[in-house]
């Protein structure tokens, strides 16, 4: 049987022709339609959340510089340097519908529109995507609005926000679980490669195959 396990050429060859022909955002989109069947993604509801992916910033290489199609970002006041990936996820399933990766300095905000497939009835999200304008436009779709309130320069939280931001983030942590698969069960909380085309490959098929992972009991269940 061990002789029958492809080489690592031919893995390598494999790959590359995923990346090359946009495959593995195929498969990602094939196995959501068949996830849908089952009724296990209802796409009623969307979560939206972005998590960062570290990659080297040494200059210790070939090319003597940091990969430039990454870039650093600051959160809770530690910077970081690499990739974004932004999820929209199934608010009932936790299933992630939604995958668009960025550089990390891209705001949230600026890819949420990306992230939503035009059908839901209600969104939920952090603080980094609080917007009155978005929150009008929500209103005026009659969707429900379900993002964190913000404190404002020279406000405080009234009870009642802080009160409503606690409710909605019982929500708002299903989308944390896709992240916590992939990054901590899995080890892949660092790019694997250089250039985004690849990790965005990469990461299309780690969300499927997380997918699968999270509906395993209901999938085995039906069969």
């Amino acid at each position: 049987m061990l002789d029958r396990i492809p080489d690592e050429t031919t893995i390598l060859h494999f790959r590359h022709l995923l990346e090359k022909n946009g495959l593995t955002e195929e498969i990602f989109q094939s196995i959501n339609e068949r996830l849908q069947d089952k009724g296990l993604l209802m796409k009623k509801g969307t979560i939206v959340d972005a998590t960062i992916i570290r990659s080297p910033s040494s200059t210790k290489n070939q090319e003597q510089k940091r990969e430039p199609e990454m870039s650093s970002t600051r959160k809770n006041g530690q910077y970081y340097f690499g990739m974004k990936v932004h999820a929209g996820v199934d608010a009932k399933s936790g299933l992630a519908h939604s995958l668009v990766e960025t550089t990390a300095k891209d705001a949230d905000i600026k890819i949420y529109p990306e992230l939503l497939h035009g059908q839901e009835e209600a969104i939920f999200g952090d603080k980094a995507y609080c917007s009155d304008k978005e929150k009008h436009y929500a209103r005026e779709a009659e969707v429900f609005w379900g993002v964190l309130d913000r404190r404002k320069q020279g406000k405080q939280l009234s009870e009642r926000q802080k009160k409503k931001n606690r409710l909605l983030s019982g929500v708002r942590c299903k989308v944390e679980f896709i992240f916590h698969v992939i990054k901590n069960l899995w080890g892949h909380a660092k790019t694997r490669y250089r250039g985004l085309k690849k990790n965005r490959s990469h990461w299309q098929m780690l969300a499927a195959l997380a997918n699968l992972y999270q509906a395993r009991k209901q999938l085995l269940g039906s069969t």
